[in-house]
């Protein structure tokens, strides 16, 4: 059996979520005549607090469909250096939307709006127009942490006082939600569009739904078509989605005790220097200079069926899941502890 601490992303549909799929009702998707599609879709622009939505394969898509609505070929897109549009999208704003990056250095991903504002470029015929703000809640290369909701709407106001948009990638909103008891429209309220992810925590195979305005979302729908991302009896997928709304949201609370228990029993371990805080389900750490490489230490735990993601010389990311349980953890330690001390 492998014990799969690699991502959430690796997470696969359970039985009873695979059920679902035999008795939903499905339709043209690029007609807008699915209704499973249509119901999913209410439901996500309910929750963020927004007047639509449109189901997309993946968040990536969500990521670069809204640089392309809001932005224009040649402005500047503001983000943490951290951010996933700048490290796991390829160079897609570029080369989708013709889009510069200027990125913010902060603490664990998050950035505060006096460096917003030093970003923001004053009008100039020789400089690009800042256009768009994206955070990413929660904070992946933070280790998973949580943008307090008064930071969130602090950035987007200075964005909003230089009429900037303003977009957040939710890919794990929901363990920000579950985390800090605030709902996800609060998180969401001073962003023009928002998605979250289903196939990460939430346990779904495909999917991910990007809300905003009726004419964001009409803009969107053009987008989606252009990159081919438009479906057909997309409710086959959408409703292993609905199953995971229903069912997968409070139990993430399980992954973020489990994730606590191991960072402090990772901080314990010998060779490892530093364990950046545990909010969420992502558990970053750094070894000391001396002990193996992260790659090296990766690949042992691989041949122990352990696995887990190398990202740098000396770092190395552990991520809890609904497939990932307190025994998986027990062998993960006892593992580490063993080609650490070795």
């Amino acid at each position: 059996m492998t014990h799969d601490f690699y991502s959430d992303t690796k997470t696969k549909p359970s039985a009873a979520m695979r059920e679902v799929v035999l008795t939903c009702t499905v339709g043209d998707e690029q007609k807008d005549e699915d209704p499973t599609t249509r119901e999913l879709c209410a439901r996500v622009a309910e929750l963020l607090g927004k007047d639509e939505a449109v189901f997309l394969p993946s968040g990536t898509m969500c990521n670069e469909i809204a640089i392309s609505v809001h932005s224009n070929p040649g402005d500047e897109v503001i983000c943490s250096s951290t951010s996933h549009i700048v490290n796991f999208e390829t160079g897609g704003p570029a080369a989708l939307s013709s889009v510069m990056i200027r990125t913010l250095s902060g603490d664990l991903g998050i950035f505060d709006e006096q460096q917003v504002a030093q970003a923001i470029r004053p009008p100039s015929r020789y400089a690009p127009r800042s256009t768009l703000l994206s955070v990413e809640q929660t904070s992946n290369m933070g280790g998973g942490a949580v943008w307090p909701v008064a930071r969130l709407a602090a950035v987007a106001q200075v964005a909003k006082d230089a009429n900037l948009r303003t977009h957040m990638d939710g890919a794990r909103l929901m363990n920000a939600v579950v985390a800090t008891g605030v709902d996800a429209a609060a998180h969401a309220a001073q962003y023009d569009s928002v998605w979250v992810d289903f196939t990460k925590g939430l346990g779904a195979p495909v999917g991910a739904v990007l809300a905003g305005s009726a004419d964001f979302i009409h803009e969107a729908w053009r987008v989606k078509q252009r990159l081919g991302g438009a479906m057909r009896q997309s409710g086959i997928v959408a409703s292993m989605c609905l199953y995971a709304l229903d069912h997968n949201v409070e139990r993430l609370v399980q992954d973020h005790e489990l994730a606590a228990d191991l960072g402090a029993r990772i901080g314990a371990l010998p060779g490892v220097h530093t364990v950046l805080p545990v909010e969420t389900n992502i558990i970053l750490f750094d070894l000391v200079d001396g002990a193996p490489s992260a790659a090296s230490v990766v690949e042992s735990l691989a041949r122990d069926d352990v696995l887990i993601g190398a990202f740098g010389e000396r770092r190395i990311r552990v991520v809890t899941h609904l497939d990932v349980n307190p025994v998986s953890g027990d062998l993960l330690i006892d593992r580490l502890t063993h080609h650490l001390s070795a």
